[in-house]
């Protein structure tokens, strides 16, 4: 327990300590964090706020958030906001914190985009709006509809649509892939449910253990997900549209396969910041 009284620069180090000793890998940053989280300054400051005492009550929520992170929680979910693409997003129990590799995904589909395009974005699995609300960051004349099975999710893309000026380019609506959809849509952009189901309960407690299953599970073998998208994907894009899909890690010879066998074309591979095939662009016919 971090004593009351406890100046901030001592109480992050003993705070460091507890997640360092858990097998938590960024456990000076995430000290930093939680204690600008429970007492609303920074024990990396040099000065007032590191000389600062914590009170009773800070003390209480420190420990809370601690003890919270120490059950693997991640630091995104206590705060409830993540960050992807210079945008704050808002979180909730069913949303996928936005992780970096995603960024693949999202250049891919810039890429696809000039900067005046005024293109119509499908986003499959949209999740908190993370793929989606990012492109149109970028693209000022596009607009987009987002689709999820989760309605606690939807909200999540909605708040944050609004937050970021974007609600009047972003839809978006509750439903399965392609189902019920008309179109057309220029592009298609989809970071689905892409692990074997086998595999999920064995992923970092972080993931396994508080990130939604229905954002994880792609099926037996990973790849459900990319079957239902390609098989309807044709019908509700343009002539010449395209479809940018995230996938897992040894994966593109297989989704490679599942979209020729649907009349798409692989046009590009993009990695991640690891260099591991991340994002694949196909053409339609």
């Amino acid at each position: 327990m971090i004593p009351s009284g406890t100046n901030l620069a001592m109480a992050r180090r003993l705070a460091a300590e507890r997640l360092a000793a858990a097998g938590i890998e960024a456990a000076a940053s995430e000290a930093r964090i939680l204690l600008r989280l429970a007492t609303g300054l920074d024990p990396a400051l040099p000065g007032a706020a590191a000389g600062t005492c914590l009170d009773p009550a800070q003390r209480d929520r420190i420990e809370a958030l601690i003890a919270r992170r120490l059950t693997r929680e991640p630091v995104a979910r206590i705060i409830g906001t993540g960050a992807f693409h210079g945008l704050d997003l808002a979180l909730n129990a069913a949303c996928l914190i936005p992780r970096d590799d995603t960024e693949a995904l999202v250049a891919a589909a810039l890429d696809l985009l000039p900067a005046d395009a005024q293109a119509r974005i499908l986003d499959l699995g949209v999740g908190p709006g993370t793929v989606l609300l990012a492109i149109l960051s970028e693209r000022p004349e596009a607009s987009g509809l987002g689709i999820d099975l989760s309605a606690q999710a939807l909200a999540a893309a909605r708040d944050n649509a609004r937050a970021l000026a974007l609600a009047d380019r972003a839809a978006f609506a509750e439903g399965r892939w392609t189902e019920g959809l008309d179109g057309p849509f220029d592009l298609i952009v989809s970071n689905p449910p892409y692990i074997p189901s086998a595999d999920c309960d064995g992923l970092e407690p972080e993931v396994a253990l508080h990130d939604p299953r229905l954002a994880l599970d792609g099926g037996a073998d990973g790849l459900d997900a990319y079957r239902a998208i390609f098989a309807d994907a044709g019908r509700v894009l343009v002539p010449g549209g395209h479809v940018a899909v995230e996938i897992g890690i040894g994966q593109a010879p297989d989704v490679a396969g599942i979209a020729r066998a649907c009349r798409f074309r692989l046009t590009r591979l993009i990695s991640d910041l690891s260099g591991i095939p991340r994002a694949l662009v196909f053409a339609a016919g």
